[in-house]
C-alpha cells in the first residue's frame, strides 16, 4: 500500500508537470494570447491522471506470482483501456475508427520499444549481479 501510494503522489505530479510543459509550449509557440479554461482544465485533469496510471499501473511487474508474459498482458491491457477512455473521452483522440487504429498503433510502437528498453536494462542488471557473485 506504501509502494502505491507513493507512486501515485509520483504520478500525479510528473502529469501536472507534463501539463505545465505543455500548457507554457502552447503558449510560447502559437499565436495565442489566452487560453480556454475549460479545456486547459479537462487536459491538465487527464494529464494528471494519465501520469498516475503510468506510474501505478507497473506494480503488476512486481508482483512475483505472476510470469512476464502475464505481467506484460494485464499491465498492456490496463493501460490501453485507461489510456483510451481517457484520450476518447477527452478528445485527444478522435471517436472514430481511423484514428484508433492510428493511435493505437502507434501506443504498440511505443509500448514495444518502452517495454524492450526495460527488459534488455533489468536482464543487463541480472548479468552483471551473477557476474558480480562469481567473483565472491
Amino acid at each position: 500500500m506504501k509502494t502505491f501510494l507513493f507512486r501515485s503522489m509520483i504520478g500525479i505530479f510528473f502529469g501536472a508537470f507534463i501539463a505545465v510543459i505543455l500548457t507554457n509550449s502552447v503558449v510560447l509557440f502559437s499565436e495565442k494570447d489566452t487560453l480556454d479554461g475549460a479545456l486547459f482544465l479537462k487536459n491538465s485533469l487527464g494529464s494528471v491522471f494519465c501520469g498516475w496510471f503510468f506510474t501505478v499501473s507497473p506494480l503488476y511487474f512486481e508482483n512475483k506470482m505472476l510470469q512476464l508474459w502475464q505481467q506484460t498482458i494485464l499491465h498492456f491491457v490496463t493501460v490501453v483501456i485507461l489510456y483510451f477512455l481517457l484520450a476518447f473521452g477527452i478528445g485527444w483522440v478522435p471517436f472514430n475508427v481511423p484514428s484508433f487504429l492510428t493511435a493505437m498503433g502507434l501506443f504498440l510502437v511505443v509500448y514495444l520499444v518502452i517495454w524492450a528498453i526495460f527488459y534488455l536494462y533489468f536482464k543487463r542488471q541480472v548479468k552483471k549481479l551473477n557476474d558480480e557473485l562469481e567473483l565472491l
